[in-house]
């Protein structure tokens, strides 16, 4: 260890015998500082590690922060020109400074080695892994030492601040940004859709279009992305504001518009034909209600009604199933959003294969995209029985005092 400090050691005791020349000529190149004789060398007697271990234990802030300065120099003044044996000398050295350095000279350091393409590399990491995002950010912003798993670390066990940092990074990859949809708020959101040099999976965006339904800033970020799912932009405009829809619109090139354009103009036919056609559910009540008199009305009718297509017929036998009245259940089914017809479903306890072949019948030539379908599993997932039963029963309260008003 000795052989490979000594340069990097002749180099320090130079630096502080000239220490008042060197910081006047800033200009000049410090790799200069290097080329001092084998025998100022052979006086050194202990190692770097050793003596700034001593000045770390002895000095004050002020000077750790000016030695940290001087090491930091000596690093950048060569960085192009060291190997990586010579870089990982430096990361030692420094990874013995920082242990106790303050807060603002670590914010000062990582700010410096951010944009350097070698700097060392458990010294970043280190940085990066920060509490305090002063320190943090610069790196998680630029460094490009940091790999994939280094930022998928970081973005699983810390907090918003260091997640809205990372989501600003130039080439994201998905197993990054799949940690920052699923961890992050909104800020993080809305930065994670401005980055456009971000890669994001069709499961993070169909998280990230379900959040945009409240946010009309953040839905218009996404559907200027030109890597988000055609499904999922398709469902994106038919839930915006008609504002919102109009100006993505505008922007869209020639041919990516027409065809959104086209397929927003089929959905909306197929949903005004579902939405318009006169329904007659007397003979399908009569008929499941047969059913049930016999003991033979069960889910698994209902999973075959729904994946038969067979409209009137799944909507009577889930009203008896899940004791839910038609009337409430009708504008369920013709809602674009599938939130509704969670809550009879998980009342009745159905398997999750039933309720997605429920919701995905209700518009023919309009199935839901697959990332949007395991969402609304997990929101499923995620409702409970008797949360569920308690909003049944309000509906039916409400249903009641409606129809006798």
């Amino acid at each position: 260890m000795l052989e490979r400090l000594q340069w990097v050691s002749t180099a320090y005791h130079r630096a502080t015998e000239i220490s008042e020349r060197w910081r006047s000529r800033r200009e000049r190149s410090v790799t200069r500082i290097f080329d001092v004789p084998n025998s100022t060398a052979a006086k050194t007697q202990g190692s770097l590690l050793d003596e700034l271990e001593s000045a770390i234990q002895t000095g004050s802030a002020e000077r750790r922060l000016e030695t940290l300065r001087r090491i930091t120099d000596l690093f950048l003044g060569g960085s192009n020109k060291f190997n990586e044996d010579q870089i990982a000398v430096f990361d030692q050295v420094l990874g013995q400074l920082i242990r106790k350095i303050e807060t603002r000279a670590l914010a000062e350091l990582s700010v410096r080695l951010a944009p350097i393409d070698n700097a060392p590399l458990e010294t970043i990491r280190s940085l990066a892994r920060n509490d305090d995002i002063e320190v943090a950010g610069p790196v998680l912003e630029e460094s490009v030492r940091l790999t994939t798993s280094d930022l998928v670390e970081i973005a699983r066990t810390k907090g918003q601040a260091h997640l809205l940092a990372i989501s600003g990074r130039p080439t994201l990859t998905d197993p990054v940004t799949d940690v920052l949809v699923a961890r992050g708020n909104m800020e993080v959101f809305h930065r994670l859709l401005s980055n456009e040099t971000s890669s994001i999976s069709a499961a993070g965006f169909a998280v990230l279009t379900k959040a945009a339904e409240q946010d009309e800033l953040l839905a218009e970020k996404a559907g200027r992305r030109i890597d988000i799912p055609i499904k999922l932009l398709r469902d994106l405009l038919l839930r915006a504001k008609e504002a919102v829809r109009e100006r993505l619109l505008a922007v869209m090139p020639a041919k990516v518009r027409d065809e959104v354009q086209n397929i927003l103009n089929s959905v909306v036919r197929a949903v005004d034909h579902e939405v318009s056609q006169p329904r007659d559910y007397a003979a399908a009540r009569r008929f499941v209600e047969l059913l049930k008199e016999k003991g033979e009305l069960q889910e698994k009718d209902l999973l075959r009604f729904a994946k038969a297509g067979q409209y009137e017929e799944t909507v009577a036998a889930l009203s008896l199933l899940a004791s839910t009245p038609i009337d409430i259940l009708k504008p369920l089914m013709q809602s674009p959003r599938c939130d509704g017809l969670l809550v009879p479903c998980r009342a009745a306890d159905f398997r999750w294969e039933t309720v997605s072949a429920i919701l995905q019948m209700r518009f023919s030539g309009a199935t839901l995209a697959a990332p949007e379908l395991d969402r609304i599993g997990q929101e499923f997932a995620k409702l409970s029985k008797a949360s569920a039963q308690r909003m049944l029963r309000f509906w039916k309260v409400r249903e009641s005092t409606q129809a006798s008003a």
